[in-house]
């Protein structure tokens, strides 16, 4: 005979939830002799401070221990991880300082839950496993009435009218077991998550501080492809172009027999390969030039300048290099910024200050053109303010019609 799935199921995760709940009536009722120690104390002898001093220090000493058996008991039997979120301990110990640690920890919601609503919550465990047992006892009723013995079989009047009553209770109750105990263990993982996890403040604090890691691992990965590419473009296609640009150039010069016309096409095929080696050259410079890997922000910078059609005076005051996708996102800026200022401002001249202050990297790029740029008009700026946003930094236009034009960003450096 195969028993359903969904049947098996159901007994099995009836079976989960009431080992759950009978596993927590111990570690509720733990502190129960504490309190009821105190208060028979206090009763006995008037001496109602010694009685609060043992048993508080008996409380502190109590709850971590079994917190960490009650995060076990909800991980191993259902599934649940209640997170631990510790604060971190400041460098010095004061008032202020421990006042925060405290705040933060809120260590009275571990307190309160063992103390308060653990008693409660045994209460409700115990009728659970109580009604479970009846359960048992009814749907057996037959088993264990003939093996009481004759004489009080005998005894007790009615009892075979009676016993068909409770193996139908009993089975009623059965099938109303699963869903009880499921929704006594949720209602339990639901404060437990409320009072021995973190608060939700806590939580969205958590939640942010792994997208911040996320989007930092994110930017690294991207940058790296970025660098990947330029690998792939500098060392594989851009060679296969200057190859075919140099057998171009030696048809020209090693064929003189070759017609008028054939030596018109090579040379505008040599031309062409040419000029797309330039444009290569300028991409892969734009994607992530190696001198920035090799060399830092400075070296980089300094060549983008020489390359740039108008003059530039260049300034870079660097303590030290700063992470790489904050390098990137720095040249980035500069390089599109001058770009601009040379194709579309009709500038003469431009300025590039780089600095940096503590924690900040100042990037500012000033030229003299027609201005009216606008960042939020969908042109290449709003692209460079999302780059500098990626890593939470700032980014401000302020081109007014006529000029000048100063492009500022602020990117965090901070390792």
């Amino acid at each position: 005979m195969t028993i359903p799935a969904g049947l098996r199921r159901t007994v099995l995760r009836a079976r989960r939830d009431t080992g759950f709940l009978a596993a927590g009536v111990l570690p509720h009722l733990a502190l129960v002799p504490v309190w009821a120690w105190a208060a028979t104390t206090t009763a006995r002898t008037g001496d109602w401070l010694l009685a609060v001093s043992v048993s508080a220090a008996l409380v502190l000493l109590c709850t971590p221990v079994l917190t960490a058996v009650q995060r076990a008991r909800y991980r191993v039997l259902i599934g649940v991880d209640l997170p631990r979120l510790t604060p971190t301990a400041p460098e010095q110990w004061t008032w202020a300082s421990t006042a925060r640690w405290l705040a933060a920890a809120r260590p009275w919601r571990k307190i309160g839950y063992h103390l308060l609503p653990g008693p409660l919550l045994a209460l409700l465990e115990l009728l659970v496993l109580a009604v479970a047992a009846a359960c048992l006892a009814g749907v057996t009723a037959y088993a264990w009435s003939w093996a009481l013995p004759a004489g009080i079989r005998q005894d007790w009047f009615g009892y075979l009218t009676q016993l068909p009553a409770y193996t139908a209770a009993g089975l009623l109750f059965l099938c109303a077991l699963p869903w009880t105990a499921r929704a006594v263990a949720q209602a339990e993982a639901r404060l437990a998550l409320g009072l021995l996890g973190p608060s939700r403040a806590q939580r969205l604090q958590e939640r942010v501080d792994q997208l911040a890691v996320s989007r930092t691992d994110l930017i690294e990965a991207v940058d790296a492809e970025r660098r990947r590419i330029e690998r792939d473009l500098h060392d594989g296609t851009q060679q296969r172009l200057v190859s075919l640009a140099v057998n171009l150039g030696l048809a020209i010069a090693t064929r003189p027999d070759l017609s008028s016309d054939a030596r018109e096409v090579i040379a505008r095929a040599h031309l062409e390969a040419k000029e797309a080696i330039a444009e290569l050259d300028d991409l892969v410079r734009g994607l992530h030039p190696a001198v920035l890997e090799d060399r830092g922000l400075d070296a980089a910078l300094s060549g983008l300048a020489a390359r740039t059609p108008v003059p530039v005076r260049l300034r870079v005051d660097l303590e030290e290099r700063v992470a790489p996708n904050v390098e990137s996102v720095a040249y980035f800026v500069i390089s599109e910024a001058l770009t601009n200022a040379t194709k579309h401002a009709n500038a003469m001249r431009a300025e590039v200050l780089v600095r940096q202050v503590g924690e900040v990297l100042r990037v500012r790029v000033t030229d003299d053109g027609l201005g009216g740029a606008d960042a939020a008009a969908g042109t290449g700026l709003t692209g460079l303010a999302k780059r500098v946003g990626s890593l939470d930094g700032a980014f401000h236009v302020s081109s007014p019609v006529g000029g000048p034009t100063t492009i500022t960003a602020e990117l965090p450096c901070a390792r």
